[in-house]
Order: structure tokens, then sequence, then C-alpha cells
């Protein structure tokens, strides 16, 4: 699964966990996406899309 957002193309980014010790380990941070019912063009088709623009109405769900 691509951890990309359809329509604003936020995927994920990266940065560090850090421990009691301040020993540093590589780890990720993944956005919040949803696989939701799309219309592209006029067809529907399932996409995945942050909460962020899901909730801007940057794209409209398909019935």
């Amino acid at each position: 699964m691509a951890k990309v957002c359809v329509c604003c193309g936020k995927g994920p980014a990266f940065g560090n966990s850090r421990s009691h010790s301040m020993v540093a380990t590589k780890r990720r941070f993944n956005p919040n996406l949803q696989k939701v019912r799309i219309l592209v063009g006029a067809t529907p088709r399932r996409a995945y899309v942050c909460t962020r623009c899901l909730k801007a109405g940057k794209v409209t769900k398909a019935a």
C-alpha cells in the first residue's frame, strides 16, 4: 500500500525515536489515510485520502 494521499500527496515523514538515554533510532510518522470511494471525473474509484483532505472537502465522496 502506498502511504501517500491522492489529493495532496502527503506521505510519511521520518524522524528519530528517543529513548530515556537519548539514543536515537529511526522511526516513521505515517499520515492518517483512509480508503474511500471518491469521484475521479465521473467514475467512482477507491483511493487513499488523508483525513485533512476529507475534513476540508477537497474530494467528493461517491455514494
